[in-house]
């Protein structure tokens, strides 16, 4: 494949890049309407007991807010992409196309470049929709059309990849989300009951009431599986990626190869200041493109 023959796909891309905003537009629209049920139907229109009230308000909002600062973080922040020094000039890229062994050019290249991984063939990972060298843990976003740092998946309710620069933001997007759902269903719970026992839940407050049990409870459950599969990637230093192939280095595979312990594994995301790690600011440590391995990863590796 050439670059000439990646415009199909590029325009493919910027098709979809539009149409890609329509899940994000309905996780906003779900927001803003629980937002009117809780605040709204729920505290001022049927929780009578002030105290009560502003209990919950006061709890609410911080949980609201944390929840939506995550979800735009990880949707606005860039993944990262890589560098420069990995493309091509157009010198090399002129090298690699008239070669008779073009992996021979890649790999004189690659002496240059901190990579330590490769690909199924024991050969430098090489990108020719984007004529680069792979960084390590790096791969090809066919939705984006182009190579993320440390990519874990393409995200559609984000409208974003999902890697180095903004995993973090994923991982708190996620856990406030469930903070967030659960606080809404435990505490509209009561009203819920209500409805059904046909209490003094106000008649045109049924369905948001209903729905607004419905709903969080719904997404509270459904969040758990995705963000404890998320908590085990982040404790074991893997992608969503790494988890179904394992990286390959000199020596082969190996699944453990950028495991550093679990707590430098978690530090590996969420940085070494404690009061940042559960804050929307960016303190994931490195550029993204080169990460440290485990000792005995290195040793057989030389």
């Amino acid at each position: 494949m050439t670059r000439s023959n990646n415009k199909a796909s590029k325009v493919l891309a910027c098709i979809y890049k539009p149409l890609g905003w329509f899940p994000v537009v309905i996780i906003n629209a779900i927001a803003v309407w629980s937002y009117f049920a809780y605040v709204i139907i729920l505290c001022v229109d049927n929780v009578t007991d002030p105290w009560e009230k502003g209990i919950y308000l006061a709890f609410y909002h911080p949980f609201f807010l944390m929840f939506m600062v995550c979800y735009w973080q990880a949707i606005m922040s860039s993944p990262g992409y890589t560098p420069s020094q990995f493309y091509l000039s157009s010198e090399d890229a002129e090298k690699y196309e008239n070669a008779e062994n073009p992996q021979e050019v890649i790999t004189e290249l690659a002496k240059e470049l901190p990579i330590v991984t490769l690909s199924v063939n024991k050969t430098i990972r090489f990108c020719e929709p984007c004529y680069l060298i792979k960084p390590d843990r790096s791969h090809h976003c066919s939705m984006c059309q182009r190579c993320v740092l440390k990519m874990d998946h393409h995200c559609p309710w984000i409208n974003n990849c999902v890697g180095w620069g903004n995993y973090k933001y994923f991982i708190l997007f996620l856990s406030y989300s469930i903070t967030y759902t659960m606080y809404v269903a435990l505490t509209s719970l009561k009203y819920f009951i209500k409805f059904w026992s046909g209490n003094s839940v106000k008649a045109n407050s049924n369905l948001h009431v209903l729905f607004l049990f419905f709903v969080s409870t719904m997404f509270s459950i459904s969040l758990w599986s995705l963000f404890g599969f998320h908590i085990y990637l982040t404790l074991s230093n893997k992608t969503t990626l790494e988890s179904f192939r394992a990286p390959i280095f000199q020596h082969g595979p190996d699944k453990k190869g950028f495991y550093l312990g679990r707590m430098n594994n978690f530090k590996q995301v969420f940085g070494n200041k404690k009061w940042k790690w559960f804050l929307p600011i960016f303190s994931t440590p490195g550029d993204g493109f080169g990460f440290p391995v485990r000792s005995s990863t290195t040793q057989n590796s030389v």
